[in-house]
């Protein structure tokens, strides 16, 4: 499926303290005394295990896990059944649902055409973020929720900036609300770690796709030679 590139100008920036914002949203939803529905994007269980925990205190969230990238399709059956087994062994205030999306590994391999060696990290990951926030974003305005968002900015080796930068312009596009994020902040991201030991979650050494998969085979095979 073709991406439209997102080449925007928002009013988030590299700059931007996207923790900070979402501070601020959640104590003015506190204030008002409201808890918002959130559409959450979860990549895998141990990136969504600090997310929920922290999250499901001020939001009703929905898990959608909508993930074309990933290869084999044995992996991704995996990780879609260690995302359930994550939801329903988490003790929080707020219930948790899910939705599972599509698996349509054409999808993905659509959108990066043209950029399959690019080193991961670069535009062939942009092309993926985009692909898998423009679907949350899509069914978020569809279903009626609040807020849509994604668990990607956890990890030190995604461009928090970059996702956030793709998920205002799709705010903007589909009339639905952006939830901004850096969870890797506040050591969300060493919070994940632990609550991923504690329920023994598979934790993956790749991202997700073939090409991220050869890179760190050969990664590893360089460091052995």
């Amino acid at each position: 499926m073709p991406v439209k590139i997102i080449h925007t100008k928002g009013r988030l920036t590299a700059v931007t303290n996207y923790q900070k914002e979402l501070d601020k949203l959640i104590e003015n939803n506190k204030r008002e005394g409201v808890t918002p529905s959130l559409l959450l994007h979860a990549c895998c269980a141990p990136c969504s295990s600090y997310c929920l925990e922290y999250l499901s205190e001020y939001f009703k969230i929905t898990v959608f896990y909508y993930n074309p990238n990933i290869y084999p399709e044995s992996e991704y059956a995996h990780r879609v059944a260690e995302e359930k087994r994550l939801i329903s062994s988490l003790k929080v205030k707020n219930r948790i649902d899910f939705i599972e999306g599509k698996f349509d590994p054409s999808e993905f391999y659509g959108a990066v055409k043209g950029f399959e060696t690019i080193k991961e990290g670069g535009e062939r990951c942009f092309r993926c973020y985009e692909l898998r926030l423009r679907e949350t974003a899509k069914l978020a305005k569809e279903r009626g929720f609040d807020y849509f968002t994604t668990t990607l900015t956890i990890s030190p080796l995604k461009n928090a900036a970059k996702i956030n930068e793709i998920g205002e312009a799709l705010a903007e596009e589909y009339g639905i609300r952006h939830l901004p994020s850096d969870f890797k902040k506040k050591e969300g991201y060493k919070r994940s770690i632990e609550l991923s030991r504690e329920f023994a979650l598979y934790r993956q050494n790749y991202c997700g796709c073939v090409f991220s998969r050869r890179e760190r085979e050969e990664t590893a095979q360089a460091e052995n030679a």
